[in-house]
């Protein structure tokens, strides 16, 4: 996709887009040698201990399973963002 005049993406024209527009001639296609050996590398997780307001924690166990991984995302996010 290219830019606009104002050399940022234009990503509502880019979420409009159908699957059959995008030209993906650049990019080969991986076969399934690739996916038999591919491996995901997950940062290594580590237990800890954390006090957390209990209407916070309370409201991250409503939403279901999985908490701990949302709170670890949105840490993550920050840290990302914060860290440049």
């Amino acid at each position: 996709m290219k830019k606009n005049a104002s050399g940022k993406t234009n990503f509502k024209k880019l979420r409009a887009m159908k699957d059959s527009e995008i030209n993906l001639e650049d990019i080969p296609e991986l076969g399934n040698e690739f996916f038999k050996n591919a491996q995901i590398k997950l940062p290594e997780k580590q237990s800890v201990t954390i006090r957390l307001d209990r209407d916070v924690l309370e409201w991250f166990k409503q939403q279901g399973k999985g908490y701990q991984t949302r709170i670890n995302k949105l840490l993550r996010s920050y840290m990302e963002t914060h860290a440049k």
